[in-house]
Formats: C-alpha cells, sequence, structure tokens
C-alpha cells in the first residue's frame, strides 16, 4: 500500500478527492524541489506531493468535492479560519468581526477593507453576501446544509446571513468552511453545481499559472492583501506512484513539503541535513460499529456488552508498534482529543483508553451478558456465535496490520474476528449504508474543535436505516439513543459554552457505555519538510496550523509563512 494517510477521516476520503489526480514523474520537473533556492524570492519555487496520482482531472470549483487541493487555502479563502493543531481562536481573514443576534439566527458579517480579487477587482461585503445566497439557491453546493433565509449585503463593509432556525453550532461552517466567491466572476457561470471554473478568481496567496493533464503550477498572487506575502513565487504539484518513491524523492530533494506515513522516517532521514518532520495526530482509528437493531442492523455487535468487551480486550500499546509505527498517541472513549479536547471532557476515568488489555475484565462482560465459551474457544449466545466480520479497505497496510493484531487480541475472550477487504468504493458503499457489521475507519475532523461535530455522528438526526445512505455528519453506526438526541439538540441552540458542556458530559456518560465507536488510538499524521529550498515550515514547537499538504485553508497558511532558503 503507499500507506501516505495512515488514519485519514473517512480515511481522508474527501482529502483524497480534493487532490485530484496528478501525473508527473519526478524526473520531468522543473524547478521547486530539486533545485536550490537562490534566496530571491522573484525565482523561488518549491515542490508539493500531497498524496495524488493518476491523472490531472481539472477542477477549481469550491463547491464541488473533487476539486484540486490547492483550491481551497492557496486560491479561495474563507471569513475565518480555524487551526486544528491548537485549541487557539479562530483568525480573521476575509472578515474582522461578526456577531450574533440574541436568537442565533441572524449574523452580521464586517468585512476586511483593502482587499482585492486576484484580477484586481475590489471585494466587498456584496461578494460575501452573493456566495451564501449562491448557496442558497443551489442547494447542491450547500454541503453544509445552511438553512438560509436570506442573505444581503447593508454597505460595502456588512453581510447579514438569516437563518431559519438558532445556528449557533453552525457558525465554524458558515464562518470557517464557506470559499467566498467573486460576485462578478461567478454571477455569469450558467451551472455552479458543474462548472470545472477553468480560470479560477480568488484573494487567497496564489493563483493558476500553468496547468496541463501532466502537472500545475501556482504563482504568487500580486493583489495579495497581505502585505510581503507570500514570499515563495512558484508552486509545483507532483504525483508519486508508491511509499518507495515517496521515500525516495524525499531523500533525493526532488520534494519540500509532503504528508506521508514512511515507515522507519527517523533512520529515513538521519543523515539528511535538510530534512525534518512533525506528527500532528487528529484522526481517532475506530471500529464503527451497526449498533441499533431498529435500524435494521444485525449480528453480536448489536450487544453494548461486546463492544465493551471488545474496548477492553485490545492491547492499543501492541497496535500502535504493530500498525503505527509508534506514532500513534492515546485515544479517548469520548472521541475527543485527550490533549487538545481535556477541557471538554468530563469525567477524568474517560480521558484515555487504556493501553494495555484487561482480558478479565473483557471476560467478565462477556460472561455476565450470558456468552458462553465453546469447545472450540468462540463464545455464543442463543444459538449464535460471536463471530464478526470487520472490513477495510484493501491496500491500506497499517488497517490491515490492525485488523490481523485485533484477531488474534479478540481470540484470547473468545470472540472470532474475521478480516474482509474491499475495493475502496465498495468499503464506503457498505459503511454509509450501513451494511457492515464491522468497519475499521477513523472519526475525522469536524468544522471547529468544538465537540458538537463529533457528537453529530452520535446523532439519529444524521442516520438512516441498514440500506439507506446516512446524514452528511455520518452516524454511520445506526446508534440511536434518546438522551443523546436530546443533548444533541440542547447545544445546537446555544452558543453558552457551559450549557454546551454539561450537554456533553450527558453525551459522554451514554457513549463511553454504549460505545458504538471503538476508539483504537489518535492515527499518526506525519508530514515531512525540506529546508533546502524553503523555511518558516510549522515544527514541533510551533504547530501554528496543521501542517498536512491535504489540509485545506491550512495549506495557504502554511505557504504565507514561508521565506526562501538563503
Amino acid at each position: 500500500m503507499l500507506n501516505l494517510f495512515a488514519g485519514r477521516g473517512r480515511r481522508l476520503g474527501a482529502a483524497v478527492a480534493a487532490s485530484a489526480a496528478l501525473a508527473l514523474a519526478i524526473s520531468g520537473c522543473s524547478g521547486g524541489g530539486g533545485k536550490k533556492s537562490t534566496g530571491n524570492a522573484a525565482d523561488s519555487s518549491i515542490t508539493i506531493f500531497n498524496g495524488a496520482t493518476g491523472t490531472i482531472v481539472e477542477q477549481w470549483n469550491p463547491f464541488i468535492p473533487n476539486f484540486l487541493q490547492p483550491t481551497e487555502g492557496l486560491i479561495y479563502e474563507p471569513l475565518y479560519w480555524y487551526n486544528f493543531a491548537s485549541n487557539a481562536e479562530p483568525q480573521p481573514v476575509l472578515a474582522t468581526a461578526y456577531s450574533w443576534d440574541a436568537t442565533g439566527k441572524v449574523l452580521t458579517i464586517t468585512t476586511r477593507e483593502g482587499v482585492k480579487w486576484s484580477d484586481g477587482q475590489p471585494f466587498t461585503a456584496k461578494d460575501v453576501a452573493y456566495t451564501f445566497d449562491l448557496i442558497k439557491r443551489t442547494p447542491e453546493i450547500n454541503a453544509g446544509a445552511l438553512k438560509i433565509v436570506s442573505s444581503e449585503a447593508k454597505d460595502d463593509k456588512t453581510a447579514v446571513l438569516t437563518f431559519e432556525k438558532p445556528s449557533f453550532t453552525d457558525e465554524a461552517s458558515i464562518v470557517g468552511n464557506t470559499p467566498i466567491v467573486p460576485e462578478h466572476v461567478w454571477s455569469t457561470i450558467s451551472d455552479p453545481k458543474t462548472s470545472i471554473n477553468p480560470n479560477p478568481v480568488g484573494t487567497g496567496p496564489y493563483k493558476l499559472k500553468q496547468f496541463s493533464a501532466q502537472s500545475y503550477v501556482m504563482e504568487k498572487n500580486p493583489n495579495y492583501w497581505q502585505a510581503g506575502k507570500p514570499q515563495i513565487q512558484n508552486i509545483r504539484y507532483i504525483a508519486l506512484a508508491t511509499a518507495d518513491a515517496a521515500s525516495a524523492a524525499l531523500t533525493a530533494g526532488q520534494v519540500d513539503w509532503m504528508s506521508s506515513f514512511l515507515p522507519g522516517l527517523d533512520q529515513l532521514i538521519k543523515n539528511q541535513k535538510n530534512l525534518t518532520y512533525v506528527n500532528t495526530p487528529a484522526l481517532t482509528a475506530s471500529i464503527f460499529t451497526c449498533a441499533d437493531t431498529s435500524y435494521g442492523c444485525k449480528g453480536p455487535q448489536t450487544d453494548p456488552a461486546v463492544r465493551q468487551a471488545i474496548y477492553w480486550a485490545i492491547n492499543r500499546d501492541q497496535l500502535n508498534k504493530l500498525a503505527g509505527g509508534g506514532f500513534a498517541e492515546t485515544a479517548s472513549p469520548t472521541l475527543l482529543l485527550p490533549e487538545r479536547d481535556k477541557d471538554w471532557i468530563a469525567d477524568p476515568a474517560n480521558l484515555t483508553t487504556p493501553g494495555g488489555p484487561d482480558v478479565a475484565k473483557a471476560n467478565q462482560i462477556l460472561d455476565a451478558a450470558g456468552w458462553v465459551k465453546g469447545s472450540d474457544g468462540i463464545r455464543a449466545k442463543g444459538g449464535e456465535k460471536l463471530s464478526l466480520t470487520i472490513q477495510t479497505v484493501t491496500g491500506w497496510s497499517d488497517f490491515i496490520s490492525l485488523n490481523d493484531a485485533m484477531a488474534q487480541q479478540l481470540k484470547e475472550v473468545g470472540i472470532e474476528l474475521k478480516p474482509t477487504q474491499l475495493a475502496w468504493q465498495e468499503w464506503n458503499t457498505n459503511e454509509v449504508q450501513g451494511k457492515f457489521q464491522l468497519s475499521l475507519d477513523s472519526i475525522g475532523l469536524g468544522a471547529s474543535t468544538n465537540p458538537y461535530f463529533t457528537y453529530l455522528k452520535y446523532s439519529s438526526t444524521t442516520t438512516a436505516k441498514v440500506g439507506t445512505a446516512a446524514g452528511l455528519s455520518g452516524n454511520y453506526a445506526r446508534y440511536k439513543n434518546a438522551t443523546v438526541d436530546a443533548a444533541v439538540a440542547v447545544a445546537a441552540g446555544t452558543n453558552d459554552e457551559a450549557l454546551q458542556k454539561q450537554q456533553y458530559t450527558i453525551i459522554q456518560q451514554e457513549i463511553v457505555k454504549d460505545l458504538p465507536y471503538i476508539p483504537i488510538y489518535i492515527n499518526s499524521m506525519l508530514t515531512e519538510f525540506s529546508t533546502a529550498n524553503a523555511t518558516g515550515w510549522p515544527t514541533n514547537d510551533n504547530k501554528y496550523a496543521l501542517p498536512a499538504t491535504w489540509k485545506n485553508w491550512d495549506n495557504g497558511v502554511v505557504l504565507t509563512n514561508l521565506v526562501p532558503a538563503k
């Protein structure tokens, strides 16, 4: 497997699609990686490998799922930016202030002055109002399912958005995850849900310079509103086919920035003076269970006792060594991140998952639930054998290793785990439609660090019966709990963090008991950098952005902070 994304939120499916496909042999690169920088910004360039393979399919429409990865962050910008590498407040980008009315239905936005589009036209609040009106009029591009009533510009600096219902918890989707587009360009696009937007005009630090079926290059936007930025003139994107090719390109100085799980990374870069890396784990590798029989789920995993036994029986320390390369971090049964989100985790006992197994506890849980070991060592109850199938994707070597190791670990407590490998499309369809018993996946990043976006995955409002696609927020476990539903609804209707925390405490008590998603560990998110052509990369001591090359919005932040190497 080209194990580039060890632990992808939805296994980074959206990110892979957004990366689109490239085909450029490393040996054919000119400029960028492999060319020593002169320290002169005018001719500076770097090369990025963001995990893309194949041939390029042109797509610069920021509202279409398979847009090319630089679309959001390099070309288009949001109103605010959320740094998932920390718990810092959102940073102003195209807006400088916003406020809700008391009902949470009216959002007033103050836009930044002095911003120009890359074609030189002025940016105003009218562009913001137009963007949200376009989303309102075109349901197919309303990825956040925003309930917009109206969107208007009061003047060149003030946009007012009105929503059908209290929308406090949609704040991050609205201000942090909506690309703002120019009215003077998009008003001429006949079908915004299908256009490839071949000549993109944005406010971001870069604009499209060169595009072909072999590669693409972004160049500095001379009209960029941040004075003196960016300093790197050209950004070239390339494709690689294998993990070996990625390792070779990195050590040969032909790539400046990549986010790849490379076995033996420390040894690989040991004698490479220009190479470094950071690890920013943020995605919780988990066993998704089809949990509720009322939605059509079938199998032993519908018994909470079985899910609890799995939770206690697996040896996470061993799994990290075998499949995580030692780079994974400890998860939480609340599905939040223990370090970043500890203030949201109510019970200290639920801060982290156990490292080693508690076989005695797992056996006790199964015994009490009536699961009895047979002569073959596998338990059964009411004529049903405690045998479970777990699906993952063919080629995902780290997850395949996890399944193989867990099969041995769970056998000790009388659970038979039968791993199966499927093509990505079949695996994904099964998960979305609930056609699985267990599925190995990761809990991904929400629109912000507020737990609301994680806990939507436990709400029955975002799920459906087996055979029908679950909602956008993805309660793929088909979990149903009236107490959780009520708490999610209350949290959605307030911006009072104290009240939200009360509701999340209720949710955590329920989900830790029921475990429809069984956390394994927070998978590694390794990103490698070369300082040969540029400096100013994020470091372990200064994670000013989530450095993964595929991370929308953050990619623009990183590139605007780079300076040519001397």
